[in-house]
């Protein structure tokens, strides 16, 4: 089995390098917004973020492609394995516009369409989370204060806690009635949304995540780290590939309830 420990100590470097530029530019009177052809938010720290992430990796792995979500696949790949740097400079751009904490930077590897290695950082939460095949899931404030994350042993709807994103957004994948019903049956629910939400699973602390749109850089750092701390994670028709779509992340226990639910439109009661 291939080694990614360079490649993770990479992505903590590259990570230092985002928070450094997003906490100066955090909660900052001089930010400036604009509005994308998708009327989602961009701020000038995305954009410096992604650019000196780019940087980076030009320097350090020349030979890797680079895909972001502000500039696009600037960089296509050229060595060996179509491997490539997938980005999201900051996740969670409408907390950080807003001031609230709850954002961060994804940085995945791919090799070929498959993540291999992925890191979250939130530096306005004072938490890192990181993983890679073979290498286990961790999470802490750096590399050298980490320890071993895994996900719950949760098997009944019941005893679950259950975390989402907004439902308006259920709503208009035709899935509402069938979220709401989950959202009866569970002990619990919460919607933390973005990143934070599958952190939180690989970590135990809840143990369903799910979101019915999202982007590959919304979503390539997190399946590692995910998988890596014992965990399942597809979208809503059960493939495992990445990419434009949707994610059902689960503890693996309560994985094929939640995917025939919401697959289905099925809710029964699980009490």
């Amino acid at each position: 089995m291939a080694s990614y420990a360079d490649d993770l100590a990479l992505a903590h470097l590259l990570a230092d390098t985002a928070d450094s530029i997003s906490m100066a530019r955090f909660r900052s009177l001089d930010l400036h917004v604009e509005s994308k052809p998708d009327l989602t938010p961009v701020s000038d720290a995305d954009k410096a973020v992604e650019q000196a992430i780019r940087a980076t990796l030009a320097r350090a792995r020349p030979r890797d492609g680079v895909l972001g979500e502000e500039f696009g696949m600037s960089t296509p790949p050229a060595g060996q394995g179509n491997r490539h740097w997938v980005i999201d400079p900051i996740d969670g751009t409408k907390n950080f516009i807003r001031g609230v904490p709850v954002w961060g930077t994804l940085i995945a590897l791919l090799e070929g369409e498959r993540p291999v290695a992925g890191l979250v950082s939130a530096p306005a939460l004072g938490r890192r989370w990181w993983g890679a095949q073979g290498h286990g899931a961790w999470a802490g404030k750096h590399q050298r204060a980490a320890t071993r994350i895994s996900v719950s042993a949760v098997r009944r709807m019941g005893d679950a806690s259950f975390c989402y994103a907004s439902l308006p957004s259920w709503e208009e994948a035709g899935r509402l009635e069938p979220m709401l019903q989950i959202m009866r049956d569970a002990w619990r629910n919460r919607a933390y949304g973005d990143f934070y939400g599958y952190m939180l699973l690989a970590e135990g602390a809840v143990d369903v995540m799910v979101e019915p749109e999202l982007s590959l850089w919304d979503v390539a750092a997190l399946i590692p780290i995910v998988t890596e701390a014992g965990g399942q994670f597809t979208d809503l028709a059960g493939e495992r590939a990445p990419g434009d779509g949707s994610a059902i992340a689960t503890n693996g226990h309560l994985h094929r309830e939640i995917l025939g639910r919401l697959a289905a439109g099925v809710a029964p009661a699980h009490r």
